[in-house]
């Protein structure tokens, strides 16, 4: 991946996302990348919840060997796991896993079994959002695969726009894509995708919290389902 010398202030930072998120509101993923890369180097990193690896492999085409960031909560499906091991086995980034402070035996040791079912909340704040944030000081800007398409709460996604809680630059390629969009560009380049997608899971995340969607349903409906929930906080 190219590398970028200087580190931009967070007043420059926002000026960035500003500006960008005007000039590329209508630009092609792949330019959006290409944006993000040549601006922020190797401060430039990938997110991915390993649903599938379409932005990873959009990155990976302008900015080889770029990092993709993982969070294993402890809690994913097997196959969720082996959708990272393979995006690291034969796609061109290098793929950094993070984890977080405490094992799901540590956390069940203090907060008692199964938090996720009485506050998912902080399940989620302690597993996804504290490792994420911890994560992600090494960059400037970071990449998402969030889509417009996905649920009202994702409507309004900018195609870059500014992460006030992490003073970062948030990059969303695929806002304006709809799921034909992310089908045909799966299908034009053979994109791995996690294989619970083909077994009525409209959108992968920790298993005890996940199930498949009914015909209807919006794509996050199965996420913490009854729970009065549909983020895990990353996104808000």
């Amino acid at each position: 991946m190219t590398t970028a010398a200087q580190q931009h202030s967070a007043a420059q930072l926002r000026r960035l996302a500003e500006e960008a998120g005007r000039d590329l509101e209508d630009a092609p993923a792949l330019e959006i990348l290409s944006w993000a890369a040549g601006t922020f180097g190797d401060r430039f990193c990938v997110t991915s919840s390993m649903e599938d690896a379409v932005v990873a492999h959009l990155a990976s085409r302008v900015a080889p060997g770029v990092h993709v960031v993982f969070l294993d909560t402890g809690y994913h499906f097997p196959e969720t796991i082996g959708t990272r091991d393979a995006v690291a086995a034969v796609m061109d980034v290098e793929v950094i896993t993070l984890t977080p402070r405490q094992s799901v035996a540590e956390q069940d040791a203090e907060h008692g079994p199964k938090l996720h079912d009485r506050n998912p909340d902080l399940c989620c704040a302690m597993r996804k959002v504290a490792p994420l944030e911890e994560g992600l000081r090494a960059y400037d800007a970071w990449a998402t695969g969030l889509r417009r398409d996905e649920s009202p709460t994702r409507a309004d996604t900018p195609v870059v726009g500014w992460d006030e809680r992490r003073e970062k630059v948030k990059i969303s390629p695929i806002a304006r894509w709809n799921q034909a969009d992310v089908d045909a560009y799966v299908a034009e380049h053979g994109v791995l995708t996690n294989p619970l997608l083909s077994d009525g899971y409209a959108s992968v995340g920790c298993a005890p919290c996940t199930r498949r969607v009914i015909e209807g349903e919006d794509a996050r409906a199965g996420r913490w389902s009854g729970r009065g929930k549909s983020e895990c906080g990353i996104h808000l």
